[in-house]
Order: structure tokens, then C-alpha cells, then sequence
């Protein structure tokens, strides 16, 4: 399986944003001390070709050439620098580089992703580009899909994602989420399900096997992008929920089977994760990569 990572173009925060970078690095250092047998990748940067299937001309330029507002940069959570712009060209990479290979061999993964907040026109929420519908439509645009689901189990609704494809039939988006998370204001996806505060790991699950049955009534997509958050956690600081390590792992691998049972391939991204101890983001982010090893075990072992 491919691992595809961009955390060698990390960004250098303040000590006042707590975003936590340092995750990325420390995951594919675990993955590296562990014993499964992945072929990890840096990923070639998105074009502005690619970028430009979703996001405006106006808005690219601006992220480019620096020239985005206060306002504009507060609202993305990062200030802006070359290298915020070409780590944002990297990540986005990754998941377009994923697709690809999962298209091919079941399932890879992007070790960061899930930017899920971007809209065509803005960013937030720590998100510049819509990694994941940027991927979609350069896979669309080759031919290698035409119909495409987003399974978005990050605890913030993925509200870029869905008004970028609010009028896009060949995009399906689901999104899980906590109801009083970012963003305040919710975009309509195709799919939400909301969850109140304090939502345990049976509710969780019962509601992700029910609209996963639902959803699969009426679409077989080409391919599912799946947004593995972990920040549904019960020790996750912008979370929430309470779902515990071991209902994110029943999270995981309900979602690979299902599709996996079905023979369609999927590009998984990690998504948020904000627990205080990074360390425990990466038990949690590791997890999610364990899972993928036992249910594509001879995609993965030699």
C-alpha cells in the first residue's frame, strides 16, 4: 500500500497556534519503526491546473502571491508564507497521488489531508485547499472516475466540501459530525448526520452503519474518500464526542469493509486530531493505518 506524506515541508507555527503540526512527522516516524511493509512517497505539488478544477482563479492568486487579507489568513488559522503555500501544494498532491494508486491497488492513503473547510473561493479551518475535491475532479477530468463519495468522519462538518459540490451530481459528501463544532454555520451535504455533545461510541456507530446502508441503496461509487478524523476522541480538545480508542478503531474498519466487501476502492486521509498529547493523535492516526494492513493484508505484506 501507498503511503503518500508531505511533512517534510512542515510549517513553523507561533507558540500561538496550536495546530499540531508535529503529528505528521511523528506518524510517518512510527510507521517507519513498525512492521508493516508500506512504500512511503513524497508526494509531486497539485498544479494550478489541478487546483483550478475547484478553486477560483482569484482565490489561487491570492494564495500565491501572498496576497490574502488579515481577515483571509485569521480565518485559514495560518499566516501566510511560501511555505504554507507550497506545503498546501504538497498535501493536496498527496491525496491526487493516492487516488491514483488506490485506483489501482484498493486502498493508499494520504498521511495529512482532509482539508474539508476550504470553499472554492476562501479558506478555513486550517484548510487552504479542498485536497479531496481537487483529487475528485483531477480524476474525473483522466478518466479514471466518474462517480465519487466522501465519507467524512471528522467531528467538523465538512462544510468546503459541500457547497463546493452542492451542484455537482457525480459527488456524493457525507458528513458526521458534532452539532455545536466548527462551523458554526453548516453547509448542506448530500449526507449529515449530526451528533449531540458527549455522543459515545455505540451512537456513533449505529448512525455511521445506518447511513452507510442508506447510502448504499441508491450509489456504487468509482471510488470513496475517507476522511479518518480523530478527532471524534474522547480527549480530543476541539472534539466533543467521546468515542474511545477502540470505537475509532470499529469506525475504521466498518468503513473499510463495507466498501472493501463491495470492491471499491478508497483514498483515506487523517484528517483533524487535536488531542493535548500529540502523542496520543498518532496512536490514533497509526490505528486507522493498522486497520487498512489487516483488511488488505496482501496489499500490504510480502
Amino acid at each position: 500500500m501507498k503511503l503518500f506524506y508531505s511533512d517534510t515541508f512542515e510549517l513553523p507555527l507561533p507558540p500561538t497556534h496550536r495546530f499540531p503540526m508535529a503529528k505528521y512527522r511523528l506518524l510517518r516516524q512510527r510507521i517507519i519503526e513498525s512492521n508493516l511493509d508500506v512504500e512511503l512517497l513524497i508526494p509531486p505539488a497539485a498544479t494550478d491546473e489541478q487546483l483550478l478544477l475547484v478553486h477560483t482563479p482569484e482565490y489561487l492568486e491570492s494564495v500565491k502571491t501572498g496576497n490574502l487579507t488579515k481577515i483571509e489568513q485569521r480565518r485559514i488559522g495560518f499566516p501566510w508564507s511560501e511555505k504554507m503555500v507550497e506545503r498546501s501544494r504538497r498535501s493536496t498532491g498527496a491525496t491526487i497521488a493516492a487516488a491514483y494508486a488506490a485506483a489501482e491497488s484498493s486502498m493508499a492513503f494520504n498521511l495529512a489531508g482532509g482539508t474539508h473547510h476550504s470553499f472554492a473561493e476562501s479558506g478555513q479551518g486550517f484548510c487552504v485547499f479542498n485536497d479531496v475535491c481537487v483529487a475528485i475532479r483531477t480524476l474525473q477530468q483522466s478518466g479514471t472516475i466518474k462517480m465519487a463519495l466522501v465519507v467524512d468522519c471528522d467531528v467538523h462538518q465538512g462544510n468546503g466540501t459541500a457547497g463546493i459540490t452542492r451542484d455537482d451530481d457525480s459527488i456524493t459528501t457525507f458528513s458526521m459530525h458534532c452539532s455545536e463544532n466548527f462551523p458554526f454555520k453548516k453547509t448542506e451535504s448530500d449526507f449529515d448526520v449530526t451528533l449531540p455533545p458527549g455522543a459515545s461510541d455505540d451512537v456513533y456507530l449505529q448512525n455511521l452503519s445506518q447511513t452507510l446502508d442508506q447510502i448504499a441503496k441508491d450509489l456504487l461509487p468509482d471510488m470513496v474518500f475517507y476522511l479518518a478524523g480523530a478527532d471524534p476522541f474522547e480527549g480530543d480538545r476541539l472534539g466533543l464526542l467521546s468515542l474511545t480508542q477502540d470505537g475509532l478503531r470499529q469506525r475504521d474498519r466498518m468503513v473499510f469493509d463495507f466498501f472493501g466487501n463491495r470492491g471499491i476502492p478508497i483514498t483515506t486521509c487523517m484528517a483533524g486530531g487535536y488531542a493535548d498529547d500529540v502523542n496520543k493523535i498518532v496512536d490514533l492516526h497509526f490505528e486507522t493505518v493498522v486497520q487498512a494492513a489487516k483488511r488488505y493484508q496482501t496489499d500490504l505484506f510480502f
